[in-house]
């Protein structure tokens, strides 16, 4: 009882001595202060990476940023647009690779999988390497395609026109002719030849007696006709992979077609235009070694779909020699030229005149 009333005669003499409104702002003071430090220290602060991080979408990324503020290091994290990713496309098998003739070493380092060389005067094998094996050919095809047109001895004159059926639905590769788009039976055949445009492959093959499949029946017999035992076609322009044939196979078949000076005409322009429904169009040959001077080509033929990678068939002349040169499964863009360059090279520097036949096989078949 004495203790409160002390108590209650302190309380009392400080509020008339006004001393309780000072105590309370000291207090309240007091108790600010800190609070606004503290405010105020975590504004300054930059947001941390973590917490950054992890409000981040798949758009963005956190850049670091160091400044230094009146002698004093400061860094901070912002926020930028990423740029989009690219996904990893892995490289493409051939139909060569999975066969493990890319395990097949030779003395060229060559880029094909498959090569074939023969001098035509005597028929002697100069290079070989893996020529027994069929595989897709893709646009090599073209070069039987001309065979049985020709030799079905069909109006080359007769207008033709590009239909929806010519549209390449399997590997919706581009064409210039559009649909609807008319040529004769000739420009046709040299586009064919000469570009590798696939509807007028297409057209050739649908405007045949009895029809594509007719056309293609035609193909397969005039194949086993030559001898080549291990071809299938299953199309007149090579998009499909099911069109098959070995390296021997194929030197028969440019044996066959150099007989026809059209076809050794067409396939080697480097240059030709065609005029579809009245619109001029140029188009260039798809071997750029057709304008070269320093080869003789009598004929050619190139071809490319994923399956087959890049393939070439060419006659050419090379110290005055007749020369079948085959090259299937090549990789790069132009390396199936790069591989023919390097064959002449080593025909006309590297081998005595009298050329020894060389033979390379799968390294499992020793």
């Amino acid at each position: 009882m004495i203790k409160s009333a002390l108590a209650i005669l302190t309380s009392l003499l400080f509020i008339h001595a006004g001393l309780a409104p000072a105590a309370a702002q000291t207090v309240n003071n007091t108790a600010k202060k800190p609070v606004k430090k503290a405010v105020a220290k975590r504004a300054a602060q930059p947001v941390s990476r973590t917490v950054a991080k992890g409000s981040l979408n798949n758009r963005e990324k956190l850049v670091r940023k160091v400044t230094v503020v009146k002698g004093k290091r400061q860094v901070s994290y912002q926020r930028v647009s990423a740029a989009p990713s690219v996904p990893v496309v892995p490289p493409v098998m051939t139909a060569g690779d999975m066969a493990g003739l890319n395990l097949t070493p030779d003395p060229l380092a060559l880029r094909s999988n498959v090569a074939l060389v023969i001098d035509q005067a005597n028929s002697q094998v100069l290079f070989e390497k893996n020529s027994g094996v069929a595989l897709p050919i893709a646009s090599v095809t073209k070069l039987m395609t001309a065979l049985v047109v020709v030799e079905a001895r069909q109006n080359m004159e007769e207008v033709l026109t590009v239909t929806d059926d010519d549209v390449d639905r399997e590997k919706h590769s581009s064409s210039r002719l559009r649909v609807g788009a008319t040529l004769s039976r000739d420009d046709m055949l040299h586009i064919a030849l000469m570009s590798s445009e696939n509807r007028a492959a297409s057209a050739l093959g649908r405007n045949y007696p009895g029809g594509l499949p007719a056309f293609v029946a035609a193909m397969n017999a005039k194949a086993r006709s030559l001898g080549m035992m291990d071809t299938r076609y299953v199309d007149s322009t090579g998009l499909s992979s099911q069109n098959v044939a070995s390296a021997r196979d194929l030197a028969k078949l440019v044996v066959a077609a150099y007989n026809y000076p059209i076809i050794r005409q067409y396939s080697t322009d480097p240059k030709y235009m065609v005029e579809p429904s009245g619109h001029a169009l140029q188009y260039n040959s798809s071997n750029r070694l057709t304008s070269n001077k320093e080869w003789d080509i009598g004929l050619q033929k190139t071809g490319f779909i994923n399956e087959a990678g890049h393939c070439l068939v060419m006659y050419t002349r090379i110290e005055g020699r007749p020369i079948v040169m085959v090259f299937l499964d090549s990789k790069g863009r132009l390396s199936h030229v790069g591989d023919a360059a390097r064959m002449r090279k080593w025909l006309v520097e590297d081998q005595p005149s009298n050329l020894t036949r060389m033979k390379m096989v799968r390294a499992d078949e020793g």
